[in-house]
């Protein structure tokens, strides 16, 4: 965030802080197991932040514990773990504005990490260098550590967690001093950069500081709308990880906006709130500037006391802890304050201070050696990267060089498999296609034999000379229906089981003339079917009903029966049935062989195979089972075809 870093995020009592100082001054007993754990960590020395910081989070506020680890480390001299120290006792004093102290602090422990060569703890304390020296906007000294920080982060091969955290830090910072010299575009970048990696890291608290950060860059290019919305995405992460000061901080910024665009009271509602914990959190960068928004926003409300004297107390404030930039934004709203109230010369000399002050900070020369740091360190850069890609592209051209037959070779033996294979794969798929073909051909031929049709028409005809017309035209209707229906049927791989259980009622009708009418062929369906759901093979039942009536019942005496019954098995399978009482398998055959004029059957194999076909797009497998029926005595009764039609 604007003058602020990951680090200055974490909420800190005031009191539990100089509790901590008194506690340490008058010799704080140090408790058991911490002591326990830090001779834990010096005797095992580990070398990463992750580890340390793992170890020592619940202990990371408190001073008077830190301070004890730091002595325990330097006489047992674990550099690691004393810099890891000094950097968080640093961070707690430059929290509570005490920049010279959090200056030495990270300074010592930037020595300690440079003589235990630890590139993770070295870039920690550059990196916290540069956010001391940015509050107190000693924007040279600042940029160079921020800066140093990322050339090394950058440098390391496959970055660790902690390392890819820093260079996100770096790129915050160095967007901070692009914002300083009000480069707002090139510090957008900086942070938006900085926002896809905390992304990718999933960091709540890196994604609050850069979406306040880009806010406060388009609040100053008068973008007050994106500002805002950036604002609150900040205020939604804050509240995510229930950061106090971040919160501060974010309805500081929207308040400021409230106040640029006429809204005073609801700036205020914001802001008044804000006083008591900005003072106790004890960041005196953030709370003066709270007060004087809210002397701002007494000021659009003529409440020209109030407004008095929360500016002249943000200014005390920034004067006290020595924050330039703090100070400049109270003489320019004091200014503003003395013009509202007609009082012109009082505003005059306010002016002239910030005119002053503004000139002091940022003066010719510090931005003209600001320029030249920034444009000498994107040039060396950008050289590096150039060097680098220009070996890296030396190696590739002498990589490429060599392998180039090998490559060749390989791509033309992988063309001539994939063509073989895509041959093979053609060849099989032409075969599938012309069995399938020639089965749904032998089946149009089975459905629609001459024999059938001779009969059915002989049957007719008799109608007709007997001078049965009614019926003569009954059967005549139901015999083109059928025939229409099998034509229809044989373009079709399925159709629904109504369709199916029509087309053969209308066959045995049909069939049932030749034999006067004395077969009871009868159709029941279960109640839990669903005919109109469930799909077949098109005129997949007709050949084993041909079969019963041309072996079973043809050579029967008296009383004929067809019945043929749906149910359902299980879950993923139905069973058609179709059961007759007619002579058997065994006296069928013997039938068979005795004929002049034997039929070949080929209906049933046909179907099998159709059935076969269908059931591969389909989890489950049909099943034909053809069984032999007997009475008490042994003696046939018929036969049942049972057939295991696949619904899911």
């Amino acid at each position: 965030m604007t003058g602020n870093s990951p680090s200055g995020q974490k909420v800190i009592s005031l009191c539990f802080f100089f509790l901590s100082l008194f506690q340490m001054a008058i010799g704080q007993e140090i408790p058991e197991t911490f002591k326990e754990k830090a001779e834990t960590l010096v005797k095992t020395k580990p070398r990463t932040y992750l580890t340390l910081d793992t170890e020592l989070k619940p202990e990371k506020r408190d001073t008077t514990l830190l301070r004890y680890f730091a002595n325990l480390c330097k006489k047992e001299k674990y550099l690691e773990g004393e810099a890891y120290a000094l950097d968080q006792i640093g961070t707690i004093y430059r929290n509570f504005s005490k920049y010279k102290k959090a200056a030495d602090l990270h300074q010592e422990a930037l020595r300690l990490s440079e003589e235990a060569n630890n590139t993770e703890l070295k870039v920690l304390s550059l990196n916290m260098l540069g956010v001391v020296y940015r509050r107190t906007d000693a924007i040279k000294t600042a940029l160079k550590y921020n800066q140093e920080a990322l050339e090394i982060a950058e440098q390391v091969e496959n970055p660790s967690h902690h390392i890819k955290r820093s260079i996100n830090v770096s790129l915050n910072c160095i967007g901070n001093l692009y914002q300083t010299l009000e480069q707002y575009d090139l510090a957008i970048l900086q942070f938006r950069r900085a926002l896809k990696m905390e992304e990718e890291l999933e960091n709540n608290l890196g994604l609050a500081i850069n979406h306040q950060n880009i806010g406060d860059c388009l609040e100053h290019k008068g973008d007050l709308e994106g500002a805002l919305e950036n604002y609150r995405k900040s205020l939604f992460y804050n509240e995510e990880i229930n950061s106090a000061y971040g919160q501060i901080i974010c309805k500081n910024s929207i308040a400021q906006v409230y106040l640029q665009q006429d809204m005073p009271y609801a700036a205020l509602v914001l802001l008044e709130p804000l006083h008591e914990p900005s003072k106790s959190i004890g960041d005196f960068y953030i709370t003066p500037l709270v007060f004087i928004n809210t002397g701002w926003a007494y000021a659009e409300l003529d409440n020209y006391t109030k407004a008095h004297k929360f500016i002249m107390e943000g200014l005390e404030m920034s004067q006290t802890h020595n924050i330039p930039s703090n100070i400049l934004y109270a003489y320019r709203k004091l200014s503003y304050f003395e013009q509202s109230r007609g009082n012109y010369k009082a505003a005059y000399e306010y002016y002239k201070k910030a005119d002053e002050l503004d000139e002091e900070i940022s003066s010719a020369t510090n931005f003209r050696y600001m320029n030249d740091v920034i444009v000498g360190y994107e040039a060396d850069k950008k050289n590096n990267q150039i060097s680098v890609l220009a070996k890296e592209n030396e190696i590739v051209r002498l990589r490429l060089r060599k392998n180039q037959t090998t490559l060749l070779v390989s791509a033309l033996i992988v063309g001539l498999i994939s063509s073989i294979l895509y041959i093979l794969y053609r060849q099989y798929q032409g075969k599938n296609e012309k069995r399938v073909l020639s089965l749904e051909q032998n089946m149009l031929r089975s459905q629609m034999n001459p024999h059938f049709l001779f009969n059915s028409l002989n049957s007719i005809k008799l109608y007709i000379i007997n001078n049965e017309q009614k019926n003569a035209v009954h059967y005549l209707n139901k015999f083109s229906k059928l025939v229409r229906k099998i034509l229809e049927a044989s373009s079709l791989k399925e159709i629904s089981l109504a369709e199916e259980l029509e087309t053969v009622e209308l066959y045995m009708n049909i069939e049932n003339i030749r034999f006067s009418n004395e077969i009871d062929f009868k159709i029941s369906v279960a109640d839990d079917v669903s005919p109109d759901s469930i799909k077949v093979p098109s005129l997949a039942l007709q050949p084993f009903l041909e079969n019963s009536l041309w072996h079973g019942l043809s050579p029967k005496e008296g009383e004929k029966m067809i019945h043929l019954n749906v149910k359902r098995k299980n879950r993923n399978h139905i069973s058609i049935e179709i059961e007759d009482n007619g002579v058997g398998r065994g006296a069928a055959q013997a039938n068979k062989e005795n004929r002049v004029l034997k039929r070949k059957s080929v209906g049933i194999r046909i179907t099998k195979e159709r059935l076969a076909n269908f059931s591969k797009d389909y989890q489950y497998n049909f099943d034909v089972d053809i069984v032999d029926l007997f009475d008490e005595n042994g003696e046939p009764k018929g036969t049942k075809v049972i057939l295991d039609i696949p619904t899911v």
